[in-house]
């Protein structure tokens, strides 16, 4: 491990996970460099100062999705853009009147004046939230599911199987 890579050295982020500093930024990259001349993850590991193997194989994954994040970034981006454009249309649908129509004519009340028809307002306001929903799951604003478990119970019941396990073995077994 290198000096300014120690434990000691490496600053937390807010959720408490180790920042990557410019130092192991450059390291992986190297780390992927050296696996595409046909180094193995030993000799990487040795070379750059890795503490084994493992760790050199776990830099040159790091690296891999360094150079990913600027083409999902611009994908994130172009679909951001064509969210917005479908937005838009369907906002000027919702502000438009639409008329009733039946049979290829204007449907009118007694009066002579058109009726209105709420077919398309709804139909846009369910494209709208739709659009809303698109973004949500593209920038990952959803509130993550959450799992509740109740881990006392799942300890009886292994313990329970451990026992039956250990009564089907009978004595002296």
């Amino acid at each position: 491990m290198a000096q300014d890579d120690s434990p000691m050295e490496r600053l937390r982020n807010g959720k408490g996970r180790f920042d990557r500093s410019i130092h192991t930024v450059e390291r992986d990259a190297a780390a992927a460099e050296l696996r595409a001349a046909g180094r193995t993850f030993q000799q990487i590991a040795d070379e750059l100062g890795f503490s084994g193997k493992g760790e050199a194989f776990r830099g040159v994954q790091r690296a891999k999705a360094d150079v990913a994040r600027e083409p999902v970034a611009k994908l994130i981006q172009r679909e951001a853009e064509q969210l917005d454009e479908l937005y838009v249309a369907a906002l000027e649908v919702l502000e438009r009147d639409h008329v009733m129509v039946s049979h290829g004519r204007i449907v009118k009340d007694d009066d002579g004046n058109p009726l209105l028809d709420d077919g398309p307002k709804l139909a846009a306001v369910r494209e709208l939230r739709a659009v809303r929903e698109s973004y949500r799951k593209l920038f990952g604003t959803d509130a993550p599911s959450r799992v509740s478990v109740d881990a006392q119970q799942i300890g009886a019941e292994i313990s329970a199987l451990f026992d039956r396990m250990d009564g089907d073995a009978g004595p002296g077994a």
